[in-house]
This record gives structure tokens, C-alpha cells and sequence, in this order.
């Protein structure tokens, strides 16, 4: 017996290196345990709180005296705002075209908006965007506003108007039935979106028009993706595919409407906008209506003649509908909204599913962590280390998911990595579980396997899951 010892140790020590050499030629990561400070997805700004409020608090660094004006800006968010004239004069000037008269109800509860019910009256918290193919002779609007307007519409379908205003239209959305196989034979159904626009209140809408619908995005942690530094986003920008893992990040670059120059996209399911201030900017104009400083005109065309007359809430001198002051507190409100801390980190499903999204490669374009500039614009979203599973460039998602509307250098497939952080609270927050641009996915299985283009490999590794590990990796995905 023992002179078989040796030959036993030999062969175990064998087996142990034959493990070790095989574990070092797979490249993807095993994560036993939750990483250190992995639950403060928005570093020390990190709320605690995951109830039905939970999209709505301040930052959590944000002292008392600042707490102040995050709510005076909440106040001006959240409430709606009136037709013109009205004795209510900071908060008239609504329209003439509108598509909703509060932020607060596209973003429910500061969350996630949906598509229109079949019966629904209007759209809300979807809008379509318009626009014609490019054409030479519009190059000038095409570098500042990155689109072509459809002629009479504009560039975004209002479906609500004042008294005495025809409305853009209406929008209704249909869907029919495609189904997605497991490779164990599991079924699912996914819905494809028909959008269709009725009852045009200004004729016929130029024949080449191009239409997109978006639902309102989550308001959570807009500060500290624009305290990312510009560098560290485009770092992962790999348009050639140099490292061949056919995933081509690329920047939007968009014009600063301030500093009157082209600037990195960040905002917006395309990527847009460069800053918060002026995705605010854009938002009061063509959501609501209002004018600003940087935006001071209502969003009528030289096509309607009764928009352009009606009454408007401009004040004396060059104050407009949306002062200055109500800006400024609006943009700290939206930059400052907290973002929620993740729950069940350590649990042995969550960990599983988030080495299965690692070995799908879904973290090509979901970058887990950042590090924000320490020249932020609030001192508290400086030098913090954030996971908002992003990298805020865009990707082509391939034909399944093409809204055939490019959007200054996204193209009609391109979409921007939209950053995970706080998706397995959309149900608590805005009661419904409706993902992607145009809340076509019912669940976020349904928006996994909607992915194509750039991420069909991760899509095709996700059909290959059985039943046990696609609950873990939607244990994950919920866990964010």
C-alpha cells in the first residue's frame, strides 16, 4: 500500500494542475462574493430607501441647506403648469401644443413611462419623435439639431393643445405576436410594436416621414453620469473593433446649444443631448411648451398659423415661461435624484446570474463602474465610485430593434447603452415591468431577447440558458 502514495499525490497533483491551466484559459470572471461597496451603486449619494419613492430622494451626501432647493426644483417638476394668462404667472405658459403639463407625468415618481393603453386618450409618458431623410440644403439644422423636422410637425408629435388649438394628432401603438425558442424548448412570445398616428390636426405628413417612439427614461443618478469624465467614456469607444469582440461602442456628438459648439452625447436614448441643463431645456419646449432662455421660441412651425398667434407666458423684458431661477432649480433637482443601493448582493442566485451575464458579454456595453470627474457639478456627485452598468455610447441593436432615424451620428439601429442601475425597482416604482426605447418588452427577459445587432452573441449565449439560469441571471438583473 504504501508504495502506492506517490503515484496517488502525483495524480492528484496532476489533476490540480490540469485545473488551474484550464481555469486560466477561461476568460470569464467567477464572483463568489459580492465586491467591496458593490451594493452603493451611486457611491456615497446612494439612498437606501425601496419602496415606491424610492427614484425620488436626494442624494444622500446632499447637506440641509441643499435638501432646500432639491425640493423647491421637485415642487416645479412635479406640479403642472397652466395656460397663459393666468394669475398663476411662474407657472403659465403651457403649450400652445403639448404633450403633457407636469415632468412629473411622463416620469412617474421620477421612473419609467410606458407605452398608451389601447383606450388611452393620449400618449403621456411615450412621445414619437419626426423627422425626413437629410437633404444638403438642411445642413445648418441638421448640425444643430442633429435631424431634419418633418415640415408641418416638427420634430416631435404633440397630441395635446389649448382650447381653441388642434392638437398634432394621436398616437396608438399595436403589437403582434413573435416567438423566441430556448434551447430547452421554452417558449416566449414577444410583442412587435405598430405605431400608428390618427386624427392629424395640420394634413398629411410629409411621405418620407421617419417616426420614433420613447418612453420617458428613469430620472436616477442624472448627475453622475454627467460628472463621468469625457475621457473615461470614450476610452471604450471601439468603432473599427480592434479587439474583435464585435462590439463597436461609438460617442453621439451633439450640439451645445450654450456653448455653441459640438459636445459628447450622454442623454437620451440616442445620446442627444450633452447635458442635463439642456435635456431640461428641450423637454420644456417640446413636451410642455415653454419657453427659456436657450430655447425661446414655442415649438410651433411656420405651418401653424394659431399656435404661433396664441398668448403666450413670457414675462417683461427677456424673461421667458421658464425663468431662469426655475431652471436652475429644476436642473438641480434632476441632477441630484439619488440613486437606490442594490439589494441581495451576497445571495448565492444573484452571484450566479451575474457570472452568467459576464459570460454572455453582456458587460461589453453594460460597463459596470466609474469614477465621476472631481470637477463635478455639485460637490457631492465629485470622486464617487458608481456601477450604473453603462457606457453611454451608442450600438447598433440590429434591424429588430431600428427606429430608421438617425439622430446626429446614431444611425437608424444605433441606441445608447441604457444604464441599468435601479431596473429591479421599476415595478415598485412605476407598477409595470415595460422595457426598452418603446416599453415594447413586458419583462426584462422579453428586452434580453429583443437585443440583436452587437449584442447577438450575448443573445444567442442567453438561449442557450435553461431554466435554473436564466432565473439567476434574472435575479441579478433585479438585484440592480
Amino acid at each position: 500500500m504504501s508504495s502506492l502514495l506517490p503515484k496517488r499525490r502525483t495524480a492528484r497533483l496532476s489533476l490540480l494542475l490540469l485545473a488551474t491551466a484550464l481555469a486560466a484559459c477561461d476568460d470569464a470572471p467567477r464572483f463568489t462574493q459580492a465586491e467591496p461597496g458593490e451594493a452603493l451603486s451611486g457611491g456615497q449619494a446612494t439612498v437606501q430607501r425601496h419602496d415606491r419613492n424610492a427614484f425620488s430622494l436626494p442624494s444622500a451626501n446632499l447637506g440641509p441647506e441643499r435638501r432646500l432647493d432639491f425640493s423647491v426644483g421637485n415642487s416645479f417638476f412635479r406640479n403642472p403648469w397652466v395656460i397663459a394668462p393666468s394669475t398663476t404667472t411662474a407657472r403659465d405658459g403651457l403649450g400652445p401644443l403639448f404633450n403633457t403639463n407636469a415632468c412629473q407625468n411622463c416620469h412617474v415618481r421620477d421612473g419609467r413611462g410606458h407605452p398608451p393603453e389601447a383606450n388611452a386618450r393620449n400618449a403621456v409618458s411615450m412621445l414619437v419623435r419626426l423627422s425626413i431623410p437629410d437633404q444638403p440644403e438642411y445642413a445648418k439644422v441638421i448640425e444643430t439639431l442633429g435631424v431634419v423636422p418633418e415640415p408641418t410637425y416638427g420634430v416631435q408629435l404633440q397630441d395635446m393643445a389649448v382650447p381653441g388649438i388642434a392638437p398634432e394628432g394621436k398616437v396608438r401603438v399595436d403589437y403582434s405576436p413573435e416567438t423566441v425558442t430556448f434551447a430547452d424548448g421554452t417558449q416566449v412570445e414577444l410583442r412587435r410594436p405598430h405605431l400608428q398616428i390618427t386624427q392629424l390636426g395640420y394634413g398629411a405628413l410629409h411621405p418620407d416621414t421617419r417616426f420614433s417612439a420613447r418612453v420617458a427614461p428613469p430620472m436616477i443618478g442624472l448627475g453622475l453620469l454627467e460628472a463621468i469624465p469625457e475621457a473615461a467614456i470614450l476610452a471604450n469607444a471601439d468603432p473599427e473593433d480592434r479587439n474583435g469582440d464585435g462590439i463597436r461602442g461609438r460617442p453621439n456628438r451633439v450640439w451645445d446649444d450654450a456653448q455653441g459648439k459640438t459636445a459628447l452625447g450622454r442623454f437620451g436614448w440616442k445620446a442627444g443631448q450633452p447635458n442635463i441643463n439642456q435635456q431640461n431645456v428641450h423637454a420644456f419646449a417640446s413636451d410642455m411648451g415653454l419657453t427659456t432662455a436657450l430655447h425661446p421660441r414655442d415649438d410651433c412651425t411656420p405651418a401653424q398659423v394659431d399656435c404661433l398667434a396664441a398668448p403666450n407666458g413670457d414675462g417683461d423684458g427677456d424673461e421667458k415661461e421658464v425663468s431662469e431661477n426655475i431652471l436652475r432649480l429644476v436642473t438641480f433637482y434632476t441632477r441630484n435624484l439619488g440613486v437606490p443601493s442594490r439589494r441581495d448582493v451576497d445571495s448565492p442566485q444573484v452571484l450566479a446570474g451575474k457570472n452568467l451575464f459576464h459570460e454572455a458579454g453582456c458587460q461589453g456595453c453594460h460597463i459596470a463602474q466609474f469614477t465621476t470627474a472631481s470637477d463635478a457639478a455639485e460637490a457631492e456627485l465629485a470622486n464617487q465610485l458608481i456601477r450604473p452598468y453603462s457606457d453611454l455610447l451608442l450600438h447598433d441593436m440590429g434591424p429588430g430593434l431600428a427606429d430608421n432615424r438617425s439622430e446626429f451620428a446614431a444611425g437608424g439601429q444605433d441606441w445608447r447603452t441604457p444604464p441599468l442601475w435601479g431596473i429591479g425597482l421599476t415595478e415598485t416604482v412605476g407598477g409595470h415591468t415595460q422595457f426598452l426605447h418603446d416599453g415594447r418588452a413586458r419583462n426584462l427577459l422579453e428586452a434580453v431577447l429583443w437585443h440583436g445587432g452587437e449584442a447577438e452573441s450575448a443573445r444567442q449565449h442567453v438561449l442557450t440558458f435553461n431554466a435554473e439560469q436564466r432565473a439567476a441571471l434574472l435575479a441579478f438583473l433585479n438585484s440592480l
